[in-house]
This record gives structure tokens, C-alpha cells and sequence, in this order.
């Protein structure tokens, strides 16, 4: 289970828990999924809601993952977890399963069954994975939950920001790797891939990269917002794109977007994006918290 520990929550500080939280299962690596303000289509009230995704490398093209898995919230008042049981095909493309959405989040603030002593518990329990290029269920462990608590930080974040300019864009076609800089005393570079990775659709592809992951503790690692941006050298009408990983010694090192902007967007003139094939890239990185296994 995932276990999200605070301070008392307000609406806008449990926004900031959104994000991705790594578990091991079947010998696949998962991210719990957690939207704090999602809204189902044509509805305005926010809902707690969960999703499931997989760690993409672990695909290979023309293969399909199937899970069953369940999705959950602690009820403290029942000892019982509430939730749904869902099911998804994971593929190259697609590595996020459909979001449910569990609870409105006003009513979790009130809630004595589901906040006690300010924390809630979400849970999700891998029922069955199976890899259709191998035709071979995977066996699922007895007890296939992995427990991490999340201490978000209310103020004194640790912030920083990074500009790349890239000279002679239109002329590179394998992958780039940004100068180093430092943020909260560790050591980042960006990814880029001019004409996407293998897992995008024509799109540029562009990764947060931790160079000193073997620093971080080994039953713990940090919660980072980025907020990555293609800034427009026209009219200061920037393309970005903002999201939350964790980084930690049991998960991957490099988090971004594999689909960050279509080429043919980023190439178009009337965007400003591309000014005589210079291309400038700002990246903005924030630790907003720690998190710990148990």
C-alpha cells in the first residue's frame, strides 16, 4: 500500500501530493497514481482519484501487458480498504491505465473514516500481470504490496531553475544531453530526443535526468515537481508541461514525457518556438518532499 503522511490537509496542500509512487510486483516495476483534483467529463466536482501505470522499458513494441489489479482508500472506522477492481492493457504506447475516481476530495476533508490524525492510506493490489509475447502468466507473490509513507513539506521548498539554449536544432537528430546543474545539492542534466524516443509519436521527447541517484539514501528518495518549458521567443507564450515523480534508489533516475510537444508544433515558425534553428529550453525543478519505505 501507499501510505501519504502530512501535515493537516487543506484542498490546495493535498493538490500537492499528486504524483507518481513506485512499487515492485510480479517482477514488473508499477506507479501508483494519485489525482487529488480530477473531474469526470462533464462533471465540476473534484474527485480523489487513482490510476495504475508501468515502468516503460519494460515494454517492447507488439507486446501487451494485462493486468487486474485493485485500487484503493483505507477506512479506518471498518479496518477495510474501499475502492474498485480494474483491469488494463499496457502497451508501448499507452502506460497509464484509466483513472477512478474514489472519493470527492471535500469529502475526504471531512471525513474521520478516511483522514485520521492527517494522513489517508491508498492502496492498489496487483491481482494478475500477464506479458501476451510470452503467453506465460506471471505468478503473483502472497503478499504483493509495498508500503511508503510520503512527508510532504509545507514551506522552505528546495527550488531551482535551469535555461538551455540549443544552437543548430534542426540539425540534430540523435539524442542531447543538457550541461549539469545542481538543485538541492544534487546533480541533474536533461535528455532531449530531437525526433523522440522509441516510445513517442513524432513528438520531441525530453527527460529530467538525477546523475547522483546512488546518494540518496537507500530507504528513501524525494518527491520533485517539474515543470519543464519551450519558451516561445516571440511573444512569451511558452509551451510547458508540468508533473511529479519521485525519485529514489528502487526506481528509475530519469522521469519526463516521451510525447512533450509534436514536431510539427515545435518546428512550425509562427510559434516562436524555433528562431533561426535555436531552440531554448528552461527547466524548473522543485523538491516538495521526502518519502520513506516500510
Amino acid at each position: 500500500m501507499i501510505q501519504l503522511s502530512s501535515g493537516r490537509f487543506t484542498a490546495s496542500q493535498l493538490y500537492l501530493i499528486g504524483g507518481l509512487y513506485q512499487l515492485d510486483c510480479c517482477g514488473y516495476s508499477w506507479f501508483l497514481q494519485v489525482i487529488p483534483m480530477h473531474k469526470k467529463s462533464g462533471d465540476e466536482i473534484p474527485y480523489v482519484a487513482l490510476g495504475l501505470s508501468v515502468y516503460q522499458n519494460i515494454l517492447k513494441p507488439g507486446s501487451t501487458l494485462h493486468a487486474v489489479f485493485e485500487l484503493s482508500m483505507y477506512n479506518n472506522s471498518k479496518g477495510t480498504y474501499h475502492g474498485c477492481k480494474a483491469s488494463y492493457h499496457f502497451h508501448v504506447k499507452q502506460t497509464h491505465s484509466e483513472k477512478k475516481c474514489l472519493i470527492p476530495i471535500e469529502e475526504l476533508l471531512k471525513s474521520s473514516e478516511y483522514l485520521v490524525d492527517d494522513s489517508c492510506v491508498f492502496g492498489v493490489r496487483i491481482l494478475k500481470a500477464d506479458m501476451s509475447t510470452q503467453n506465460k502468466p506471471v505468478v503473483v507473490s502472497k503478499k504483493p504490496i509495498t508500503v511508503q509513507s510520503i512527508f510532504l513539506q509545507k514551506k522552505g521548498f528546495i527550488k531551482g531553475t535551469y535555461t538551455w539554449t540549443m544552437n543548430n536544432f534542426l540539425d540534430k537528430k540523435l539524442p542531447v544531453r543538457s550541461p549539469v546543474f545542481k538543485v538541492g545539492g544534487h546533480k541533474w542534466h536533461i535528455n532531449m530526443h530531437p525526433l523522440g524516443d522509441q516510445y513517442s509519436t513524432n513528438s520531441l521527447s525530453l527527460y529530467l535526468h538525477l546523475r547522483d541517484l546512488n546518494k540518496l539514501p537507500l530507504e528513501s528518495g524525494m518527491m520533485i515537481e517539474l515543470r519543464l518549458s519551450i519558451l516561445n521567443q516571440n511573444n512569451g507564450e511558452h509551451y510547458t508541461v508540468t508533473g511529479r515523480f519521485m525519485f529514489a534508489l528502487a526506481a528509475k533516475n530519469s522521469w519526463g514525457w516521451s510525447n512533450f510537444i509534436p514536431l510539427k508544433t515545435l518546428t512550425d515558425p509562427s510559434r516562436g518556438y524555433l528562431v533561426g534553428s535555436n531552440c531554448t529550453l528552461k527547466a524548473d525543478a522543485t523538491i516538495i518532499g521526502s518519502c520513506n519505505e516500510g
